[in-house]
């Protein structure tokens, strides 16, 4: 009798470029063999809001997304520090209102450093914004991309999903070898133990 293959479990990632002014997101599915788009906007408070009502409307809006989404895991940029602190405190500000949106829908969140980013979508880690849309926009030829920022978003989604499956092929190869040495050294141990056995014979 044929054992039923079941078909490898799509991942849905949202991927987050968070900003003050706007604050990009992209969802993607990914399996073992396609990654696949399913949406992608910018939230983008009023510049008319005090600071902490646009920080809100950022809150408000990725949460949003999530529940909308239900993405299986999220991934982010990592901060880099600016020439100008007051600007890197605020996007640090508006960094934590984004990503506590996920994280309290218990959605665990994955940062990346620019650089990984980039390598990983175009394959040099000091590529452009432009060569960065035209990368995601060939991976994704289906999205209708909604911003700059939302290309950012997506790029990181698809960071996360080739490193995650890099780590899912790397766990497996460790299990598999923890196996094999498992069975050497119960090999082995049986081994003596029957060796043992035949020389007591022996002795008696």
């Amino acid at each position: 009798m044929l054992e039923s293959i079941s078909p490898p479990r799509k991942m849905r990632i949202l991927g987050l470029d968070p900003g003050l002014r706007r604050t990009g997101w992209g969802v993607i599915d990914h399996n073992r063999s396609s990654i696949i788009h399913v949406g992608n906007g910018t939230v983008q408070p009023s510049t008319k809001l005090t600071l902490v009502e646009r920080l809100v409307e950022l809150h408000r809006g990725v949460l949003d997304v999530v529940k909308k989404f239900q993405p299986d895991s999220a991934a982010a940029e990592e901060t880099f520090v600016n020439k100008n602190p007051s600007s890197t405190l605020k996007l640090g500000i508006a960094r934590g209102a984004v990503l506590i949106s996920p994280a309290l829908a218990n959605v665990a969140v994955t940062e990346y450093a620019p650089n990984r980013v980039k390598k990983s979508v175009v394959g040099v880690g000091h590529a452009s914004k432009e060569q960065i849309q035209l990368m995601v926009r060939k991976i994704l030829p289906s999205a209708n991309i909604d911003s700059p920022d939302s290309a950012d978003a997506l790029a990181v989604a698809i960071c996360h999903a080739h490193f995650s499956q890099v780590n899912q092929s790397l766990g497996k190869s460790i299990a598999a070898h923890e196996t094999k040495e498992y069975g050497r050294a119960v090999s082995s141990r049986m081994q003596e133990l029957i060796d043992a056995a035949l020389c007591k014979e022996t002795l008696e």
